[in-house]
C-alpha cells in the first residue's frame, strides 16, 4: 500500500464533489516551476505526488524566480508554489502589471519569515538590528551572505549597499546557492565567528542552530521585521483551462512546522518524492482537506482513484 492509497482509505467520499467538470486532456501534464529553495522543493514534491495520484503527469522546471515568471507568461509553465511575499514583490511586479501571472487568493503558508539573520551568539554581542551591522564590519570581513543571484533577497541587500543605507556602503554581498550560503554560515558557527546572512523560516536552519532575526528591517524586508507569506502563482487562464488541477494547487495549506518537517530529510539527502510520500501517509487528515472538491483527471471522485493507486 503506497502513501496515496493509505491516504485514500481515510477519505470520505462525501467530501468530493462530482459536479466539477473533468479537466481537458491538454491539462494532463502539469508544468511546475521550482526554485532551489528546500521549502519550495518540498511543497512541489507533495503537489507532484498528489497530482500523479489523480492521473496527471508532471514536469518540473528548476530555474530562478524571474525565469519561472517569464515561463508562465510565455505559456511554458503552469504554476509556481513559491512566491514569497514581500521578498519577491519586485521580481513579480512587472508580470502582475502585465496580467501575465495570477496569485492565488489565499497563501499556502501564512507564518513565514524572510530577513537578515545572525547566529544568536552574534546577537548576544550586540548585533540585533540592521543598524548594528556596520559596527561589526571588521569582524564580519565586510561580508553579508545572500542566496542565488537575481533573488529578491539579494536585490534588497544590494540596494542597501549601493545606497549606503545603515552604513553598509563598504560591504560585499556574497551570492550563492542556499546550500552554499548555509555551508559558509556553518563554518562561521563552528568557529563562533560573527556572520550575517539571509535567513528564513520555515527552514531546518532554525533547528540546527540558534538563529536571531534582525529587527529594524521594515523599510527593506517589509512590515513586521520580515513577516512573510508564500503563495501559489499560476497562468492567468489556468483556472479556466484546468479547473480541477488549479483547485488542488491553490488549496494546499502548510504551517512552518509542517514544512520544516518536510525539509529536514530532504536536506539530509532523502529523495523529495520519497519524503512527500511518507509525509502524505503520515498526515491523511491534512491532505484530505486539500482534496475537497477535487476529482481525478477524468472527473471521477478522487477517493476511488487514489485507492486504485493511479
Amino acid at each position: 500500500m503506497n502513501a496515496i492509497t493509505a491516504l485514500a482509505a481515510c477519505c470520505t467520499l462525501g467530501l468530493f464533489s462530482s459536479s466539477l467538470l473533468a479537466d481537458d486532456a491538454s491539462c494532463k501534464t502539469v508544468r511546475l516551476g521550482a526554485v532551489g529553495w528546500t521549502d519550495v522543493v518540498a511543497t512541489t514534491a507533495v503537489a507532484t505526488e498528489l497530482l500523479q495520484g489523480l492521473g496527471y503527469e508532471t514536469k518540473q522546471t528548476q530555474a530562478s524566480q524571474q525565469i519561472i515568471f517569464a515561463g508562465i507568461q510565455k505559456g511554458q509553465v503552469d504554476a509556481f508554489l513559491g512566491y514569497w511575499k514581500p521578498i519577491m514583490d519586485d521580481n513579480i511586479k512587472p508580470f502582475l502589471e502585465a496580467g501575465a501571472v495570477k496569485v492565488a487568493p489565499e497563501p499556502s503558508l501564512s507564518d513565514a519569515v524572510a530577513v537578515l539573520a545572525v547566529p544568536s551568539y552574534t546577537a548576544d554581542k550586540g548585533l540585533r538590528t540592521l543598524g548594528d551591522i556596520a559596527k561589526f564590519k571588521d569582524e564580519l570581513d565586510g561580508k553579508i551572505y545572500g542566496i542565488e543571484a537575481g533573488s529578491g533577497a539579494n536585490t534588497a541587500i544590494q540596494k542597501m549597499i549601493d545606497s549606503n543605507q545603515f552604513g553598509l556602503g563598504g560591504f560585499k554581498l556574497v551570492e550563492s546557492s542556499e546550500a552554499g550560503m548555509l555551508a559558509a554560515v556553518g563554518r562561521a558557527v563552528r568557529n563562533e565567528k560573527p556572520v550575517v546572512f539571509f535567513g528564513w523560516k520555515p527552514h531546518p536552519m532554525n533547528l540546527s542552530m540558534q538563529v536571531t532575526y534582525l529587527t529594524g528591517t521594515d523599510d527593506v524586508f517589509g512590515p513586521n521585521d520580515g513577516a512573510a507569506t508564500v503563495s501559489t502563482v499560476t497562468a492567468p487562464d489556468y483556472a479556466a483551462r484546468c479547473p480541477n488541477a488549479n483547485r488542488l494547487l491553490t488549496s494546499l495549506r502548510f504551517t512552518s512546522a509542517q514544512e520544516a518537517e518536510l525539509m529536514q530529510p530532504i536536506m539530509d539527502r532523502t529523495a523529495p518524492e520519497q519524503v512527500a510520500r511518507d509525509w502524505i501517509k503520515a498526515n491523511p487528515q491534512v491532505v484530505e482537506a486539500w482534496l475537497e472538491g477535487v476529482t481525478t483527471l477524468d472527473g471521477k471522485p478522487a477517493s476511488p482513484a487514489l485507492i486504485a493507486g493511479n
